[in-house]
């Protein structure tokens, strides 16, 4: 019974195999992942204003135009994002237009596993995109912990056998219930067991890191920073701020599998991004911390081009996505697929995943992964 408990309590912790060492250092640069969760309609977040085919395949769900945020003559942004505006004159918002894969698949769990693997292989591997990057020969890792997740129990891009990574539903718990696991000590012969208590005795360490970073942060100022995706947002701020020595945090903002009553739903689901995201920004840039945070958004897939019968979007193909940060050269990247040159209905992929992860990369690590392949880099 001693070891069921045992056994629970690891894995209702959330934890991998993790064996960190204490000491933090600062001044890594941090990828901030946030998934968007059931598949963001793209043509209402970055709006192609300017193309008269918008207002025919959108005429109710489609953004006035005197509404969008121009970016430029022909794009701007869903007025839900106008938190995001001061960082786009400064030069740290970059969006990298129409994001994709071919062929397409419109199952969502096919479709994340793609993503996460950057492989449409069907015999893909259970090894995340940065997973595979951090086993690379000299890549650079951070001392303490590759990966933290949030939000959503997945470990997607931040998976692999050798990552030292923890998910974490709750920061208090998480420690209440390593705490329990720290007399456990002793060896065994058994090899099953011996897995489980190096769990337990790696999870205790990286739960020390984790409670002495919010210990050291208790005051922080997470003021603005609401709803699902800033409560997250605000602990990554705290771990930040207290130096914790974490390479990826992967966060997740669930609710964009808009089939029917889009409009409200989107315009809540993008000021809660856009809100939370421009809080985050605002915070690190008082502590100083900013400049080695890079921020990136994914989603399985984004919308169809035509609006449905119950008010909303069903499963496309191709998105918009945006990367922010002091580290970012912020504009548009890529160009905005043809609405008129259509595959079945859906947008034509005008940068691949890998090409976008690129960006990321060079934003982030100033590196481009072999896992990556070859790549064409829009920076």
């Amino acid at each position: 019974m001693q070891r069921r408990r045992f056994l629970s309590a690891s894995l209702a912790a959330g934890a991998a195999a993790v064996s960190p060492r204490i000491g933090a250092a600062p001044g890594l640069p941090v990828l901030v992942l946030i998934e968007l969760n059931g598949g963001n309609d793209g043509l209402n977040t970055l709006v192609p204003f300017a193309d008269p085919q918008y207002a025919r395949v959108r005429p109710h769900l489609g953004i006035a135009r005197q509404d969008v945020l121009q970016l430029d003559e022909h794009v701007g942004m869903h007025p839900s994002l106008a938190p995001l505006m001061p960082a786009w004159r400064d030069a740290e918002l970059a969006w990298v237009q129409g994001v994709g894969y071919t062929p397409p698949n419109r199952s969502h769990f096919r479709s994340i596993e793609i993503w996460d693997t950057a492989s449409t292989r069907e015999s893909a591997s259970s090894t995340g995109w940065i997973g595979a990057a951090f086993a690379e020969p000299g890549f650079k890792r951070p001392a303490q912990l590759d990966a933290m997740v949030l939000g959503r129990a997945y470990y997607g891009p931040v998976a692999g056998a050798h990552m030292r990574s923890i998910y974490m539903r709750n920061p208090k718990s998480l420690v209440s219930r390593a705490s329990r696991l720290r007399a456990l000590e002793q060896s065994t012969t058994n090899t099953a067991l011996a897995h489980v208590l190096r769990i337990g005795r790696d999870l205790s360490v990286s739960s020390s890191i984790i409670r002495d970073v919010l210990k050291r942060q208790q005051q922080a100022d997470t003021a603005g920073m609401k709803g699902q995706l800033g409560k997250q947002l605000a602990l990554v701020t705290r771990m930040i701020q207290g130096h914790a020595d974490v390479g990826v945090y992967k966060l997740s903002h669930s609710g964009y599998d808009t089939h029917a009553g889009q409009g409200g739903r989107h315009r809540a689901l993008l000021g809660g991004l856009g809100g939370a995201l421009a809080a985050f920004r605002t915070h690190l840039r008082a502590s100083g911390h900013w400049q080695d945070v890079v921020v990136a958004t994914y989603s399985e897939f984004g919308r169809r081009v035509a609006q449905n019968s119950s008010g909303g979007c069903d499963h496309g193909t191709a998105a918009p996505h945006l990367l922010l940060g002091a580290r970012v050269r912020g504009g548009l990247y890529g160009r905005y697929p043809s609405l008129t040159d259509l595959d079945r209905g859906d947008l034509r992929p005008a940068v691949s995943i890998t090409d976008y992860y690129a960006m990321m990369a060079r934003f982030a690590w100033n590196r481009i992964p072999a896992v990556l392949g070859r790549t064409r880099v829009l920076v």
